[in-house]
């Protein structure tokens, strides 16, 4: 499966500072938005001023609010490790705990770009629909990984394995489809020229969603499960 939404997180990203207007950091830092909105900090209206000057307006420590976005700079980067443990650590710190993270706040931009924006000819409607039915299949996938195939393979695997790893398989074609629908409501999550900071920072989320979990289906397809589909594959009776 191939990601088909584009992401500013993909372009050159500026280090992440206090004197960053707050309306950029909104957008390139998917999740900073949840931080924002719990503190208050206007990123959509007032989004030209620097995070320093946002929370010394609101009597916030700017430092302290750039130490809860700092976590969202996160790296698509491989483990080193390929041990099947150190892997399944790896997902579910770097990709199930994100997505769970990643989906409420999505829905609730697209509920509300959706209702503001609702007269502008390119608003996504259905899209915050589309976040939760994909939300709730993701919830019930990580869930049967967690639960049932997860500490199978931990204990080594069994010969029956291939049969759970062949329902995530399937599952992640779904989480495919699901994804295209994304870009096409979204216009391969790109922003008509007159988008507000909230609906910028929607579509940068919904980009960063679909790298995310292209990268969680990549590393369970391609590196994880084959370990134990070899293992479990018939031997040959040539001899």
């Amino acid at each position: 499966m191939q990601a088909t939404l584009s992401s500013a997180t993909t372009a050159s990203v500026p280090t992440l500072s206090a004197d960053l207007p707050i309306g950029q950091i909104a957008v390139q830092w998917p999740g900073a938005t949840a931080i924002f909105r719990r503190l208050k900090l206007d990123f959509c209206c007032g989004g030209q001023q620097s995070l320093r000057s946002a929370a010394a307006g609101k009597g916030l420590d700017a430092e302290a609010v750039l130490a809860e976005i700092a976590p969202l700079q996160r790296s698509n980067a491989l483990p080193e490790a390929t041990a099947p443990g150190a892997l399944i650590d790896h997902i579910l710190a770097r990709y199930h705990e994100v997505h769970r993270a990643q989906l409420p706040e999505l829905i609730r931009m697209a509920r509300r770009v959706e209702a503001v924006h609702r007269a502008h000819p390119q608003v996504p409607a259905g899209l915050a629909d589309l976040l939760e039915a994909m939300e709730a299949e993701l919830l019930s996938h990580m869930q049967k990984e967690e639960q049932i195939l997860f500490p199978m393979l931990r204990a080594g695997g069994a010969p029956f394995v291939v049969q759970p790893i062949g329902v995530m398989r399937s599952e992640h074609v779904e989480h495919g489809a699901a994804l295209q629908k994304l870009a096409a409501l979204t216009d391969d999550a790109t922003p008509p020229a007159d988008a507000c900071n909230t609906w910028r920072a929607l579509y940068a989320g919904i980009a960063q969603l679909g790298e995310d979990l292209v990268a969680h289906i990549h590393l369970e397809n391609n590196v994880l499960f084959p370990q134990f589909e070899a293992a479990a594959a018939p031997g040959c009776a040539c001899h």
